[in-house]
């Protein structure tokens, strides 16, 4: 059966358990791109984030779609000390998507393969996902 709100054919739920397990292994390949995942899953499953976080995620996907790995670390650092509980200044506002989503064509279901989101050719899976969730909110 088809996710509602992504179109996928998986159990996005377990599935986005699975990949924030090895995210907070904090190894390679999973660790680095922890912000770019969580960002990709709630843009495509909207019902699970307010719509006051959809412009930092937006920013995240957006920051590894143009620039990779680089431009999007200093970016989900200041995201990760805001988000503590000692942060002392706010988050800057991050502009939000445009529109809503139109249709996914790739969904946490084909970056997880197996269900086990295989480290071989899991960064370039991740970019594709980063790159079809920007697609989809822009067409609208």
């Amino acid at each position: 059966m088809a996710c509602a709100e992504c179109g996928g054919t998986g159990p996005c739920a377990e599935l986005f358990h699975v990949v924030l397990a090895l995210d907070h292994s904090r190894r390679e390949p999973w660790g680095p791109l922890h912000g770019v995942t969580v960002a990709c899953f709630l843009l495509q499953h909207p019902s699970r984030v307010p719509e006051r976080d959809r412009g930092r995620n937006w920013a995240i996907v957006r920051a590894f779609v143009d620039g990779g790995r680089p431009a999007v670390a200093g970016l989900t650092a200041a995201v990760r000390r805001a988000n503590s509980h000692r942060a002392r200044g706010a988050l800057p506002e991050f502009d939000a998507p445009p529109g809503g989503a139109g249709a996914f064509e790739v969904t946490i279901t084909d970056v997880a393969q197996d269900g086990t989101f295989p480290a071989a050719g899991f960064e370039e899976r991740v970019r594709a996902w980063a790159r079809a969730t920007l697609d989809a909110h822009s067409l609208r």
